[in-house]
């Protein structure tokens, strides 16, 4: 049986700040979505209490959805308590990337949810490894999870079968670069960093990892456990 649902509405956003991380997309990405086409076994499903994202579309967007988590989680941390000597115009764009990871966030769990109740459950996560006192080490993880989330759509989008899902996905990759480079350019201003050999490959585009690269990447920040059987995780 296929199911439809359309997601209404427009974030409210303060973008005024810094022209390069504008949401130029987003609004009319959000207004009058339709996701069509979805089977109901290509819904994720728990297996032994773990949760599985899916096949097919239905797949990468769950998998989307968890690393939006992610970020905002991550984001949400870093802005409810800045770290030590962070200047004004470091807490202005890190507050504007907190405002559209949560965005992209609750924009794929309003979608999915609409269209099934085995939507991918809020996540836990945890840092370990994480300063948020300091800078360098809120920073480096930044880069990392910006990083890591442009690969993670680059290398997500060839699984995409409805035309529409890609053109959303291609905006919000869009947006996470932008990220990636603020990020970037906080840690190293004035260089050529914000578009870094190690993420811009021979061809002048950004890198593409496979979801099981990009799991192990992330992994240890996830500490809700899922699994995604079709792409071999889990």
């Amino acid at each position: 049986m296929k199911k439809t649902i359309t997601v209404l509405g427009k974030p409210s956003l303060d973008t005024g700040r810094r022209n390069f991380l504008k949401m130029s997309g987003i609004g009319a990405m959000v207004a009058g979505l339709a996701l069509v086409g979805c089977n109901d076994d290509d819904f994720g499903d728990f297996n032994n209490n773990v949760f599985d994202l899916g096949m097919g579309d239905m797949g990468v967007l769950n998998y989307a959805y968890a690393l939006e988590q992610l970020e905002a989680d991550f984001y949400t941390k870093v802005v409810n308590s800045f770290y030590t000597g962070a200047s004004t115009a470091e807490k202005a764009i890190l507050t504007d990337i907190y405002h559209h990871e949560v965005i992209h966030r609750n924009f794929f769990k309003a979608a999915i949810s609409g269209v099934t109740s085995q939507v991918l459950p809020t996540l836990e996560f945890q840092y370990p490894n994480v300063n948020f006192s300091d800078r360098s080490s809120v920073l480096a993880t930044a880069k990392a999870l910006e990083d890591t989330g442009v690969a993670a759509y680059n290398g997500a989008g060839k699984f995409i079968t409805t035309p529409d899902y890609l053109v959303i996905a291609g905006k919000i990759v869009s947006v996470e670069a932008r990220h990636a480079s603020a990020i970037r350019d906080m840690i190293n201003p004035g260089t050529a960093a914000f578009s870094g050999d190690d993420v811009i490959d021979s061809n002048g585009l950004d890198l593409a990892k496979e979801p099981k690269d990009v799991v192990a990447a992330a992994g240890g920040f996830f500490k809700t456990p899922f699994t995604w059987k079709e792409r071999g995780i889990g």
